[in-house]
């Protein structure tokens, strides 16, 4: 249950996250310096691939298949965007499920020391998302 809460509220965050960057005007610069540091906005693909190699020490092998699962994602979500033929409820519950099960395919790539690491870092994003708004869920 616990579990199934926090990724709820994860993917609440994210989606909030990518809705506020689809707004944002288009240029060269990364969101997070726009917004005076910090990871503010959707990073691309490469840039989250890094930034999971720095935390969680993924080896090379990890860094491909990784790479691949959030380009999948980020393509998924792109298209989901993109189809005005959902309603903005469907549209977020597609999005939480496209996002549950990436993160189900990267922890599966992780070994046990990773995976704790990984929990971790879901529950950090858990509680931000809780702080920022995101709403609780008591399943």
């Amino acid at each position: 249950m616990f579990k199934h809460s926090l990724l709820i509220l994860l993917a609440a965050s994210i989606i909030s996250i990518a809705a506020f960057a689809q707004d944002a005007p288009p240029n060269n610069q990364p969101a997070a310096q726009e917004n005076g540091g910090g990871h503010h906005g959707p990073m691309d693909p490469a840039q989250r691939t890094q930034e999971l190699t720095k935390k969680l020490n993924l080896t090379a092998d990890q860094q491909t298949k990784v790479q691949q699962i959030l380009q999948s994602e980020s393509s998924q979500m792109e298209s989901l965007r993109s189809d005005s033929s959902l309603s903005q409820q469907d549209r977020h519950s597609k999005m939480m499920d496209i996002h549950q099960t990436t993160n189900t395919q990267i922890r599966a790539l992780l070994d046990s020391n990773q995976q704790k690491q990984w929990d971790e870092m879901q529950a950090k994003r858990g509680q931000w998302g809780h702080r920022h708004g995101a709403p609780n869920s008591n399943d």
